[in-house]
């Protein structure tokens, strides 16, 4: 079993074990949390009882609508050789403050963090965007430089968190974000039509792990 936006690894992990192991079969599971069982236990526990005894539970999970936001730090690796451990951890605690902030401010929810990656949720794309953007600019002044993807979608709730293909989708769409840059989806570009809003098109992109061909807009932000 493997989640799909495991921050870690990707699926394609999961599916090298499953094709290398006699008898296994292959269980995708929503959510980015790479301890497995730290999310959606009841779902994991049915997966294991059908395939001990074939018998197949329904399994209804609660769903909701909303807008994923990722950020991370760019070439934070090196950054972080650079800074040396100590200040390293400095710059993070400085930098958490500053996005927390910035989700405060326009009512997003943090779901999760790991290393310098944030993953937020939003009940609305417009907020999320302005968002994305207030956070982009306010890490300026510490020497650093953001990249974030957003994406609208309906989720999978798992506890206190979201999961489902969505989130696959906002993990992925943050990672083809450039330094200082914020990504959308062109599911999120249509739903903010009329808000003010401006966008570049970064044309039509293949997501790792996501079928199909996804066509992706930058933020356009005022100098």
């Amino acid at each position: 079993m493997h989640r799909m936006a495991d921050p870690f690894s990707g699926p394609e992990h999961g599916h090298y074990l499953a094709e290398h192991i006699a008898g296994a079969r292959f269980v995708e599971l929503s959510g980015a949390d790479h301890l497995l069982f730290a999310e959606d236990a009841d779902r994991i526990i049915a997966e294991v009882r059908e395939f001990l005894t074939g018998i197949r539970e329904e399994y209804e999970s609660e769903r909701v609508l909303a807008t994923i936001l990722f950020a991370d730090i760019v070439d934070s690796t090196s950054r972080a050789a650079a800074l040396g451990d100590r200040r390293w951890r400095d710059l993070l605690d400085r930098y958490y403050a500053v996005v927390r902030a910035e989700l405060g401010r326009f009512r997003g929810r943090e779901l999760d963090t790991a290393g310098d990656g944030v993953f937020a949720s939003f009940d609305g794309p417009a907020r999320a965007i302005r968002c994305a953007v207030a956070v982009a600019k306010a890490v300026r002044p510490l020497g650093v430089a953001v990249r974030v993807g957003l994406h609208t979608g309906e989720c999978e709730v798992i506890g206190d968190k979201v999961g489902g293909i969505a989130v696959h989708i906002g993990a992925r769409v943050a990672a083809c974000a450039g330094e200082g840059e914020v990504l959308v989806s062109s599911t999120v570009r249509d739903l903010v039509v009329g808000s003010g809003i401006e966008f570049e098109d970064r044309g039509v992109q293949a997501l790792k792990g996501v079928p199909g061909d996804w066509r992706l807009f930058a933020v356009r932000v005022a100098a």
